[in-house]
């Protein structure tokens, strides 16, 4: 793809932008004094740098690579990929945010966990970590395995070695850093990806043809009109949103962002500003892709390969360059972001309750190890299962199944009693996994089967119990808002 003195120049650049990362992960290391400072950054982080890794962490390599790849293969109907995250994040803004916040913030919440288990009791605490991890170490192994896909066409690194690189660098960078140094090398991340993108769909724009020949190409073919956001199956359409959609409610590493931000206006104005970046960046993305295909004409390449083919044929190298880093920067905040969510849950979940009162320093030493646990798992999961993406969405499917219904019951039914929120995950969760093993019977998506599942579970179970004391939290959400 590019000559040995173009890779040079590449290997120079990855090499000193790695060595960067982790300069700055040691210098953010001196001022990580507590638990509260690596696990949420303090409680403190300010605008800017807190909309930036929103953004760094919705849009991460799979969906750069994954939403291009899918608008060149299937047309503009591949928009709802970024219509139904968007969607359900403004749901998230308008109902959820305030609850979410004011919570965290009076009962020093860490992860998912800590509002389970104070919903439904300490038993909850276990298939919360579970859903957790399974998803969050996938999609960990995952960005392993795109930075390794970088290396490999760009400067023909072997995989296997690309992956041991990038587990090297994630994993020192993020024990060293915890959640603080994240954040503000997402800001730096955010930058370098959102402008990258912009610049891509501009020059794009300004290459292909004009748009009445773009349209009579796209309208004429076998698979219906590509450039219509209607040109999508319904049974596509609801899986993207019971899973991609609905995912983003019980997402650890948003709402940790929730209660990393100093106060609670500043959590609001971030979030709704990365949903209006999130939604153009994503849409954007497939948007590349179509117009790849029937602007450039670029119909002979291979679809997992676009981002690559299109970057070499309309800029010049030392964009390519930058282009490499904007693809680089777009792994690496999605992946580390995913990297201290999971391990939040093994020191929080697993480790802290079990431990009794310890002072920020062992816990602090504790949250490291987590790193390197949840590291070891995802390395394997990368070295070893090639089929990373079906345990994407296994995960993915796992945590909506599990968890959807008894968190947002929680926040809002105060009559859901705690056996039936714990019956409701693991019913959910296990019945999702056995879908998922048994290879989607009937061609329904797990999904499908474990929400429904769950939502049965938690009203049933709910409506012909006694009825409980009300949990102490809605009490306190009267008081503080």
């Amino acid at each position: 793809m590019f000559s040995e003195q173009q890779q040079l120049i590449l290997i120079s650049v990855v090499a000193v932008y790695f060595l960067f990362l982790f300069g700055l992960s040691l210098f953010i290391n001196r001022k990580i004094k507590t638990y509260d400072d690596y696990n949420v950054a303090s409680r403190s982080v300010s605008l800017v740098p807190l909309i930036l890794t929103f953004v760094g962490t919705a849009i991460g390599g799979s969906i750069l690579l994954g939403y291009m790849t899918n608008g060149y293969r299937f047309g503009m109907g591949q928009q709802w990929l970024a219509i139904g995250f968007t969607l359900t994040s403004i749901v998230m803004a308008i109902f959820l945010l305030k609850r979410i916040r004011l919570i965290g913030e009076k009962y020093n919440m860490v992860t998912l966990g800590d509002f389970t288990a104070l919903r439904y009791g300490k038993g909850a605490r276990i298939p919360t970590v579970i859903c957790i991890m399974v998803a969050y170490c996938a999609i960990t192994g995952m960005q392993f395995v795109s930075i390794a896909t970088i290396l490999n066409l760009t400067i023909g690194m072997s995989m296997t070695v690309g992956i041991l690189i990038s587990w090297v660098l994630l994993t020192l960078k993020t024990y060293f850093g915890g959640l603080k140094s994240v954040i503000w090398q997402d800001a730096f991340h955010g930058t370098i990806q959102t402008v990258g993108i912009f610049i891509l769909f501009a020059v794009i724009l300004f290459t292909m043809g004009d748009w009445n020949s773009i349209s009579e190409r796209a309208t004429n073919t076998e698979n219906g009109n590509m450039l219509s956001i209607f040109n999508i199956s319904t049974s596509e359409f609801l899986v993207y949103m019971l899973t991609i959609g609905a995912y983003q409610f019980i997402r650890q590493d948003l709402w940790q962002r929730f209660w990393a931000a100093k106060d609670i206006k500043t959590a609001q104005s971030g979030y709704w500003a990365a949903i209006v970046l999130g939604f153009i960046t994503a849409a954007i993305v497939v948007a590349i892709g179509v117009f790849t295909k029937f602007g450039l004409l670029m119909t002979d390449i291979d679809p997992a390969l676009i981002y690559y083919e299109v970057v070499g044929a309309v800029l010049p190298f030392p964009m390519v360059i930058v282009m490499l880093l904007a693809l680089l920067a777009t792994v690496i905040s999605c992946a580390d972001s995913f990297f201290v969510a999971a391990s939040s849950s093994i020191v929080n979940d697993i480790i802290k309750p079990r431990m009794g009162d310890i002072d920020n320093r062992k816990m602090l030493l504790y949250s490291r190890l987590s790193v390197a646990i949840v590291s070891g798992v995802a390395l394997l999961l990368a070295l070893y299962i090639p089929q990373l993406i079906t345990l994407w969405i296994t995960g993915s499917a796992m945590l909506v199944s599990g968890l959807l219904a008894p968190v947002l019951f929680g926040l809002f039914w105060k009559r859901t009693t705690q056996t039936a929120g714990i019956i409701s995950m693991w019913s959910g969760l296990i019945v999702a996994v056995i879908w998922q093993i048994a290879g989607h019977p009937f061609g329904l998506h797990p999904v499908f089967i474990g929400l429904p599942v769950s939502l049965l579970a938690i009203l049933s179970v709910t409506l012909l119990s006694s009825k409980e004391q009300e949990c102490i939290m809605y009490e306190d959400l009267k008081k503080i808002g």
